[in-house]
């Protein structure tokens, strides 16, 4: 490696000529988006987590998962809702053991609420923070996540060990 190399400064920390700002409309649509990241999560803390692993979708007013009623296998989606109240008490173990899926999503909505936030209070944008890591950095991990999650709640569905007490 060059001495030039070793010395170049990454992307994150440069010092920019000119401070970006964000446009109004892109500070309204941050405002959305960290408003709708807070409702999930507000509605995530109001409801009361299924024991069996699945169905707290249903206190919303949502119908029976058709998938699990008819291959008794659950769907990607399974235990979200469950994952997102537990997650919402605070209790990550729960909300990780139910579907771990459901709490990686949970822990973004988080992120995006406080990212979003930073953005609509300070008009600054957040993508150079993202910009240091390639897509496949967390693209593909992501979507292994979500297959693996699957399979996770399949087994446990199936050995019946679904659920927290």
């Amino acid at each position: 490696m060059t001495v030039a190399a070793q010395l170049q400064v990454p992307k994150i920390y440069r010092v920019r000529a000119d401070p970006l700002t964000v446009t109004f409309s892109t500070r309204l649509l941050a405002i959305g988006i960290a408003l709708g990241c807070l409702a999930v999560l507000v509605v995530a803390c109001g409801l009361s987590p299924n024991s069996g692993g699945f169905g707290t979708h249903r206190q919303l007013g949502m119908a029976e998962c058709g998938f699990l009623a008819r291959t008794n296998l659950p769907c990607p989606a399974c235990g979200m809702t469950t994952s997102f109240a537990w997650f919402a008490r605070g209790n990550l173990a729960a909300s990780f053991y139910i579907q771990p899926m459901g709490m990686v999503l949970a822990l973004l909505c988080v992120w995006c609420f406080w990212g979003a936030g930073y953005v609509a209070v300070t008009g600054r944008p957040v993508f150079r923070v993202l910009s240091i890591f390639p897509e496949k950095v967390y693209l593909y991990p992501l979507l292994s996540l979500a297959v693996l999650a699957w399979g996770w709640k399949m087994y446990i569905h199936l050995h019946g060990i679904d659920g927290w007490k």
